[in-house]
């Protein structure tokens, strides 16, 4: 098993961003997380990232509770999760190859990491993830000088590279053209299948989700309101979960949804 959620809740001060979330994800599924905006879709990765502690419930990844292992034990757990920003967080001197090589960072010791800031030593292993995404020709360039769209391809190539046990993507391809967007997340698909990574994307666009992912969640409100097979989601699902997505709000403390969607 990868992911175990049980009644996992998290808040940001008075804020609930999940409620009562239970989860399980085993080792190589591809799932794909939707719903309307401030859903609650990147908490969750975040969650499952163990970038936030829950605030309710409990979240086991790889059959371990992180919040109860030394901080050093966490930070080994961490080298094997990679995680995909919607806007991947890469100063704007630094060079392709390198944003690329620090994928690596929680594996090498720190003589190693500094190293290779300043000399990188796998430039072939780098022009190779990149070749993938189409940005070969960007390797010694500045993560400055790229657009939104190839940020998010270096992003994606620096998790490839890091060979994570848990690949979680949290809108992977946003900033992305629908032929680039389509072509990125086959490629993440591909290699997660060629390697038995487990998956988990949060996405906007329903269609990538259903035509990528064989596993789809819906959540809305900080709720698992769908947990189904891609082929199992209906457009009555669909219109449910984004009903007045312009009104969609933060519910009162103990309120219920007003659209009630059944578990697949």
């Amino acid at each position: 098993m990868t992911i175990d959620l049980y009644n996992a809740g998290l808040r940001h001060g008075q804020v609930r961003a999940l409620e009562s979330v239970s989860l399980r994800i085993t080792k190589g599924e591809r799932v794909a997380i939707i719903g309307p905006s401030g859903a609650g879709k990147s908490s969750l990765l975040h969650l499952m990232a163990t970038a936030v502690q829950p605030s309710a419930g409990r979240l086991e990844l790889f059959g371990e509770q992180p919040w109860a292992l030394s901080a050093r034990a966490r930070q080994r757990l961490r080298a094997r999760i990679g995680l995909v920003h919607q806007a991947p967080p890469l100063p704007p001197r630094q060079r392709v190859v390198t944003a690329v090589l620090a994928g690596r960072l929680g594996q090498w010791g720190t003589l190693q990491g500094l190293f290779n800031l300043v000399y990188p030593t796998d430039v072939p292993g780098a022009r190779e993830v990149l070749a993938e995404l189409g940005l070969a020709e960007k390797l010694f360039v500045q993560c400055g000088q790229l657009s939104g769209g190839q940020l998010q391809r270096v992003g994606i190539a620096r998790v490839l590279y890091q060979r994570p046990e848990l690949l979680l993507a949290d809108e992977p391809v946003s900033a992305m053209d629908p032929v680039l967007a389509d072509h990125s997340l086959a490629l993440l698909n591909r290699h997660a299948q060629a390697n038995g990574v487990t998956l988990v994307a949060s996405l906007h666009a329903v269609e990538l989700a259903l035509a990528h992912f064989p596993r789809v969640i819906g959540i809305r409100e900080g709720q698992v309101m769908f947990d189904c097979p891609a082929d199992a989601v209906t457009d009555p699902m669909l219109d449910a979960l984004y009903a007045n997505e312009q009104f969609a709000s933060q519910p009162a403390q103990g309120a219920t949804l007003a659209v009630q969607i059944p578990r697949c």
